[in-house]
Parts: structure tokens; sequence; C-alpha cells
């Protein structure tokens, strides 16, 4: 059940005025991407602004995206929720949509057990076992650190849960589930500074925020090593590292979106509780945006 080798974006939600969703722009953003050499595309994540849509919303732009997209590349579907019957919910309509996989962060703010996540997983993937899932662990959000063993077990004992995006920072850990499972798993980096050490342990690639302003540069970032050129795969790395820590000077996704709106992409306002960014963040952003070529 591979999903891909390569760079997925971790595509934002544009908005009109008004906070509505802006379906054009999206379809220009979704085209765009392709267009840059984007290896998968990840609707309603985190950068997606998912905890902000309505439920009918955010089918609808999981719709939208897989229509849009229509299989030229895949499309992974944002469903996970700290409801377990909300997440199944989501993911099954996911599924009636022909998504090609699932993401599903661990549940935030309840603080599950290790058992509990075991549990949690199981019942979602039991209810669409045809589609792949992945795995997505960012405590630093949810509270919630989904653990080496257990990310083990899970793939062990459940056909369908194939992938983690990884999002804890902590290579030690990473190293040690990678060790438990023998490499049999695929890993995605979940942080834009971390692609190649990840690919170093045998990650697959990255769901990037990066690759909404630089998809070309990031895919590159993986295909680089993926030939063999290690010494430019770091390179590249390394040269993002000033614009990656400008698109997290603040929480995710109001850099990303104020970028985008920076380079005339005109994808909208953030919905509340997030809010315009700091005009010194502004400048320290438009600066890296600048050295680093993209504006």
């Amino acid at each position: 059940m591979s999903l891909f080798t390569g760079a997925g974006v971790a595509i934002v939600t544009p908005m009109h005025e008004d906070e509505t969703v802006n379906y054009e722009k999206l379809n220009e953003l979704l085209e765009e991407q392709i267009a840059g050499g984007t290896d998968a595309i990840i609707i309603c994540g985190t950068t997606g602004e998912s905890s902000t849509l309505s439920h009918e919303e955010h089918l609808d732009v999981i719709r939208y995206a897989v229509d849009t997209v229509a299989h030229r590349i895949p499309v992974i579907a944002g469903t996970g929720s700290n409801s377990t019957e909300t997440a199944i919910y989501l993911s099954t309509e996911a599924e009636k949509y022909g998504v090609d996989g699932v993401l599903l962060v661990s549940p935030y703010y309840n603080k599950a057990t290790q058992k509990g996540l075991i549990r949690h997983y199981t019942r979602v993937a039991e209810s669409i076992p045809k589609t792949p899932i992945i795995l997505y662990n960012v405590p630093s959000r949810t509270g919630c650190n989904i653990l080496p063993e257990t990310v083990a077990s899970l793939v062990k004992n459940v056909d369908n849960i194939v992938g983690i995006k990884e999002a804890t920072g902590n290579i030690s850990q990473i190293t040690k589930m990678m060790s438990l499972m023998d490499g049999n798993i695929e890993l995605y980096s979940g942080n834009d500074d971390q692609i190649v050490p990840l690919l170093a342990l045998g990650g697959r690639g990255v769901i990037s925020v990066l690759s909404n302003v630089a998809p070309r540069q990031t895919h590159d970032i993986v295909a680089a090593w993926m030939e063999g050129d290690i010494q430019r795969s770091c390179r590249l790395q390394l040269e993002a590292i000033e614009l990656i820590e400008a698109l997290f000077c603040e929480v995710n996704p109001i850099p990303v979106k104020t970028a985008l709106n920076l380079m005339g992409k005109e994808v909208g306002p953030l919905r509340g509780p997030l809010c315009e960014m700091e005009d010194r963040n502004v400048e320290r952003l438009r600066n890296a945006m600048m050295n680093y070529g993209i504006l």
C-alpha cells in the first residue's frame, strides 16, 4: 500500500475575505503544486486549518481536491479527530471520494494512553480497510505522543496502517521506532528542517509546509537523496533553513499563508483564533524569502 516517495505538500486552504473557502484559488494552488513537481497533496491537515472547518466544509474540500487532481498524484486527506467516531466518519466519507490515503493525527486534548491510541487507530483502520493510513505524531500540538512500541504494534497488527508523519523532532525516538520496525514503515518527516536526517534513517520523504512556497526545491531535496546525490540533498536542506525557521516563527499556518500572500497568491485570511502575523515577523519572513530567491 505504498503511498508516495518525495515531497507531499500540506496545502493551505485559501479563503475569501469573508472566510469562506475559495475553491477557485484552491484549484490554482493544486495545479501549481502539480506543475511544480510536488509528489502528493495532503489536504485538510494542520496547515489547511482543518480544525476550523465544519464537517461539511472539510469533506467538500477533500472531494474537490480528489476531483481536481484526478489521480495525477496521490491525494491524502487529513481525517483525524480527538473523537474516534468523528475520525471514522471523516475517514469513511473520504474513502468514498477516492482518496489515495488518509492522515490521522493523534487524538488531541484527550491525552489518550498508548492502549487507547491502539484502540483508536485500530477502529478507524477497520472502518476503511482498503485505504492506506499514515499516522501523524505531533505531540507539541496534541499533547499526545505515539511511542515507538505503539507504532510497531499498530503496523504489525493492522494491515492498512503503513506510514507515519513524524513531527516530534526527537531523532532518538524516531531511530528507536525504525529499529523496532526494521525499517518496515513509510517514514515521512513532519518537520521541514529534518528532511535529510529522516531520509538517512530510511525515510520516504516529507509532508511539507515549505512546499507551499517552494515545491520544486522541496521535491529536489528528496529526489537528490533518492538519486544518490547525498551532498546536493544536504546542501539544498541547509540552504532552506533560514526560510524554514521564518515559516515557523509563529504558529503554522500563520507564516505560510502570509508568505503566499506576499507572493501574490491571494490565499486570503486565517480563521480565528489564528490572526495576522506580527509586523516584525513579517519582515523576517520577507527577508528570508528574498534570500531564498522566491520573492
